[in-house]
């Protein structure tokens, strides 16, 4: 791969081109035809090697390389684009009637001698967008808006594998239609991650696609897996197919991913067999549907129904009703998630419901008790949200025996006895204990992970059997670990737990960030435990620091300065860190007396503009702190203007005087190197 670094311009054009003929080749087998032809290590390597060549080679750059998918910075905003025909609703069906009477109007347009064929497709539960091709190439995507304007999420759009960002064949322009979605698998984690921190959870995939999907951050999009099936043209400037059954065919010729639930009926009475068919069985789909939608397959006979102002005449959504079911709470009890997070899940009376039997549904929070008015022994009414998270739709008051029990969030951890705490602002709540037995495995996961003590071999397999032996019940057991100890395990012979000590002994030897790091201390990342270790040089004067102290650090607000003072306040924590301590971890940054000395001395700043991250105060107390000077007007001896949003005079003096100019990222980027 270095080798291909080191080619000439014109041999370069043609690595990168070869490249991303190669990965989509592998995406469309991936992702469209879900039969992957390479492993996936070998198709990281292309990506980091074309990554690598469009760096080196910014000039070999297109917005329609693979590498475009995984995101870019985030925007501030979306334009408008204007579909080339307008995108329009459709009209609903919610019985075997109405679907009848539907077909009867159809029929009253029929010339004599002309037969009649529908496409039946699932109606996926997601967001209507439109993708438009030019020559071949992916130019842009929108929402469906008002049906005549929608919002450009183009650069969203490109983070979903299944969109070709060029086609298998060139068409001069084309507009697309297509349903983008979650899967419930990525819907069912993403939630998971979002009750684990604290966040409000999405109530259904629609809701959760619609919402990445106008995410300004294309990286928050490209991290939730999406995917999109398409399922219609609404624009060929070329050869349109007479039927629309071939159109789907045409599209997936061309790359697009089809779904292929899709049938030709001519009979009406299987037409609905199919529907009624459908709303049992949607359940067991990887991904969630409300309904079916009919079309006419003969696009003459489109063209000649028609639509009304807001829906077309040719085509209807069968909508499948809601299915829920009653049931009684028997129990309330508290889940303790990795981050301490304590979820109310409510135990109920056994149920049959989308397709399984439910037993049991998450509360959420107890703002959601409280507001849904839920009490144990109450009769409430159950559904699943999106078809895949059973929850509690509403209690039935007027059906209560007058022996309910009203539930209330328990003071201290039932699995520990540490502290519950509530933050202001916030729904969850939360055990502040670091040796939680809830949460301890994924906290000595992260504990050994690499960016945090990096202890090679103590994966999450090795540390699941640490525990289930008793060997270890907090992180700083894993220092009194002996061989005779670890001996007995499975899949660990006599070289194995040799590594494995050595490991643990040279982690003592970690810079004091990764220690920091290291605890989970909430809200505190990789970035936050180097400025904390570079301002305190040691983590007693670390768990000593004031939150008006640790406010006044650049980068460190309010929530992480009441999270880390809550985290050492806790006894559990005290007793964790004096084990650390004795088993002879290093506490002290290696920099100390350093951090805050020297490196930009002599070197003057001026700032201007407003900065995103800092304000002026901070910015230049973290200057000063790195040795560093700030004056208030530009002059030959400045070294360096910071210039943030709508920078003033001084801007154009800097400019003037040659004096380098940094944006805040480059600010950021010289600062965090001394830190």
């Amino acid at each position: 791969m270095e080798q291909a670094l080191e080619l000439s311009q014109e041999l370069a054009r043609a690595r990168v081109d070869e490249l991303r003929q190669e990965l989509e080749k592998h995406n469309y087998s991936y992702y469209v035809l879900d039969d992957p032809v390479i492993p996936d290590d070998q198709y990281d390597q292309m990506m980091l090697e074309l990554e690598q060549l469009e760096k080196k080679y910014p000039e070999l750059a297109s917005p329609h390389s693979p590498t475009q998918r995984v995101g870019g910075k985030p925007r501030e905003g979306f334009s408008t684009i204007r579909h080339l025909t307008p995108m329009l609703s459709l009209s609903n069906a919610f019985s075997e009637g109405d679907l009848r009477d539907f077909d009867r109007r159809v029929r009253q347009v029929l010339l004599p001698g002309e037969t009649l064929e529908y496409v039946v497709e699932m109606k996926i539960d997601g967001l209507a967008v439109s993708l438009y091709y030019q020559d071949g190439m992916l130019t842009r995507g929108a929402t469906r808006g008002d049906g005549e304007v929608g919002e450009d999420i183009s650069e969203n759009l490109k983070t979903i594998r299944s969109v070709p960002l060029r086609l298998q064949r060139i068409v001069p322009e084309l507009e697309v239609r297509g349903e983008a979605f979650m899967p419930k698998t990525s819907f069912s984690r993403l939630n998971e991650a979002r009750e684990e921190a604290g966040e409000p959870v999405f109530a259904n995939p629609r809701n959760a696609a619609a919402g990445t999907l106008r995410q300004l951050d294309p990286r928050v999009t490209a991290s939730r897996r999406l995917d999109l099936f398409v399922y219609g043209i609404g624009f060929n400037r070329g050869e349109m197919p007479a039927e629309h059954f071939s159109v789907l065919n045409l599209l997936s010729e061309l790359g697009f991913k089809v779904n292929p639930q899709h049938r030709l009926f001519e009979d009406l009475d299987e037409l609905i067999e199919y529907c009624q068919h459908w709303q049992t069985e949607r359940f067991n789909l990887p991904y969630v549907i409300d309904g079916l939608v009919l079309k006419l397959n003969s696009l003459a006979l489109q063209e000649r129904l028609g639509a009304t102002m807001k829906s077309p005449r040719w085509a209807i959504a069968y909508k499948f009703p809601p299915e829920r079911a009653e049931t009684r709470v028997k129990n309330i009890f508290v889940r303790v998630g990795r981050t301490g997070v304590l979820t109310p899940t409510a135990e109920l009376e056994p149920v049959h419901l989308a397709g399984t039997t439910v037993s049991k549904a998450t509360l959420h929070n107890e703002d959601n008790i409280r507001d849904k008015d839920i009490r144990i022994g109450d009769l409430v009414l159950v559904q699943k949200a999106g078809d895949i998270i059973p929850e509690i739709i509403s209690s039935l008051p007027e059906k209560r025996t007058g022996r309910e029990e009203i539930w209330s969030m328990p003071r201290e951890c039932p699995a520990c006895g540490s502290k519950v705490v509530r933050s202001e602002g916030e729904a969850a709540a939360r055990c502040t204990g670091m040796a939680c037995p809830e949460r301890l495995w994924e906290e000595l996961v992260h504990f050994a992970s690499r960016n945090a003590m990096d202890i090679a071999g103590l994966g999450p397999a090795v540390t699941g059997q640490l525990l289930a032996a008793g060997l270890i019940a907090d992180p700083a057991d894993l220092y009194t670990l002996r061989a005779e100890d670890l001996m007995p395990l499975e899949r660990l012979g006599a070289k194995s737990v040799r590594n494995l000590l050595a490991a643990i002994d040279a982690s003592k030897d970690a810079s004091l960030d990764r220690l920091i790091f290291a605890l989970g201390i909430r809200h505190v990342g990789e970035r936050a435990a180097k400025i904390l270790a570079g301002h305190y040089g040691s983590l007693d004067r670390l768990m000593a620091a004031t939150e008006e102290e640790l406010i006044n650090i650049p980068e460190i607000g309010p929530k992480i300065a009441a999270s880390i003072v809550s985290f050492f306040e806790n006894g559990q924590n005290k007793k964790v860190i004096d084990k650390l301590i004795a088993a002879g971890v290093n506490t002290v940054n290696e920099k100390a007396g350093q951090a805050g000395g020297n490196y930009l001395s002599g070197q003057v700043f001026v700032l201007t503009g407003t900065l995103e991250n800092y304000s002026r105060q901070q910015a230049q107390a973290l200057v000063e702190r790195l040795g560093g000077k700030v004056t208030s007007s530009v002059s030959r001896n400045t070294n360096y203007v910071v210039a943030g949003e709508n920078p003033g005079s001084k801007y154009e003096k800097a400019l003037a005087l040659g004096i380098k100019i940094m944006n805040e990222e480059e600010f950021k980027d010289m600062t965090e190197r001394y830190l």
